[in-house]
């Protein structure tokens, strides 16, 4: 069982309009608030090696990139942190702030206690006008699949390529890029931190269309075997881009580095070169 098939359960509970964004969306004084929130714990999100001031910077990057997902502006973010040393939560805090300073968010407060596994909780409420963010839903055939910028380079991290370390541990959530393709109106976008495929299963999810990518449009990680490193963009988390659709009309967006990967498509369906690609990507299990 993982996390996807859960959601089922929360769907029972709360209804399924509430689970297929990145964020939760609230109307407030004629301007729309976002709000997202995530769990990190050190044996399963905090790559070894990684410094306590990268655990702040990524646990903040995480929630930012949600944020940025519905083209909306972070305002701030709260840290629950469980701690194992209390000796680590100086640095935590500092590359959680300069996260927070970098996009224009505030690290507003929290909770502290002691875990026996770090643990941190990072919330964030970001602000968008009324009609202006994007949801996963609303892409129709002929649209263009786009992404933000390179897949696969996280992954490849993680697998010993030392030359994306960088991109592993201090990962750049896509924020202004966000509110400039929000502000183009493309027609849905999600961020991409569990894999370019398993995205595309999310926005499925959230679509009556499909989505048909080809992987040879993909730019991969240089320095790694091409098919290991074309598998490493389409599976691989980690990275941080947007994946969006638009219209052909609106591509490319000014002021956005992106490149075309594909085509929306009537069949309900995500096909990668043709073929049905499996629903796989960074995903929490249980037994």
């Amino acid at each position: 069982m993982d996390e996807r098939a859960l959601k089922e359960v929360v769907r029972e509970i709360i209804g399924t309009e509430q689970t297929l964004d990145d964020c939760a969306v609230f109307s407030f004084g004629g301007m729309l608030l976002v709000a997202t929130t995530d769990m990190l714990h050190e044996t399963t999100d905090f790559p070894g090696g990684m410094t306590d001031w990268q655990v702040g910077w990524m646990s903040v990057a995480v929630t930012l990139s949600d944020i940025a997902a519905m083209g909306a502006q972070p305002a701030i973010v709260l840290l629950a942190i469980g701690l194992d040393n209390g000796d680590r939560l100086r640095e935590i805090l500092c590359g959680a702030k300069a996260c927070c300073d970098s996009f224009g968010a505030e690290l507003s407060g929290g909770d502290l206690d002691a875990h026996q596994e770090l643990t941190v909780v990072s919330s964030g409420i970001g602000i968008v006008e009324e009609g202006a963010v994007i949801r996963r839903r609303g892409a129709v055939p002929g649209d263009l699949i786009c992404i933000t910028g390179p897949l696969g380079q996280a992954h490849a991290a993680l697998e010993g390529y030392s030359q994306y370390t960088q991109n592993l541990l201090e990962p750049i959530p896509r924020v202004p890029e966000g509110k400039r393709l929000a502000a183009a109106r493309v027609s849905s976008m999600m961020d991409i931190s569990d894999g370019l495929v398993l995205s595309l299963y999310d926005l499925l999810d959230a679509n009556p269309y499909g989505y048909s990518i080809d992987s040879f449009l993909l730019p991969i990680p240089e320095g790694i075997p091409p098919e290991k490193s074309r598998e490493y963009a389409l599976f691989g988390g980690g990275d941080f881009e947007l994946l969006f659709t638009c219209s052909p009309d609106y591509f490319p967006v000014p002021g956005v580095d992106s490149i075309i990967v594909g085509e929306v498509i009537p069949e309900h369906e995500v096909l990668v070169d043709g073929i049905v690609a499996p629903c796989r990507g960074y995903l929490h299990r249980w037994k």
